[in-house]
């Protein structure tokens, strides 16, 4: 084994099980994993099912890279099932829904 390895400045982990929720809308849950030095940060999005963001998500300042977990994920146009990655480009926009529930992983590369 290597326990340096956990020594090393800025190597982290978290469960999501103990990273604190937070409800953005009803039914939608965020749950912070990690912010770097340059505002970059994951997140997991628990959705249950049924709901959908009251308004457009505009990707700002930087893209939104998308992995649907569990469930089906709807972007406003189409659905996508566990193990789909989205890439939203910077400035590009959609509305997220489910109808069956989905936990989605996001990160945010620039912010």
């Amino acid at each position: 084994m290597h326990p340096e390895i956990l020594a090393q400045e800025g190597y982290t982990s978290v469960s999501v099980a103990d990273s604190p929720v937070r409800e953005l809308f009803p039914g939608i849950r965020q749950r912070p994993l990690w912010r770097g030095p340059s505002g970059a940060h994951a997140n997991v999005l628990e959705m249950d099912p049924g709901t959908c963001w009251p308004r457009r998500d505009v990707h700002e300042p930087g893209p939104e890279e998308v992995y649907v977990v569990a469930g089906t994920f709807n972007d406003g146009a189409r659905d996508y099932p566990a193990g789909t990655f989205l890439h939203a480009p910077a400035g590009s926009w959609h509305v997220p829904a489910t109808t069956t529930g989905c936990t989605l992983f996001l990160f945010y590369p620039e912010g």
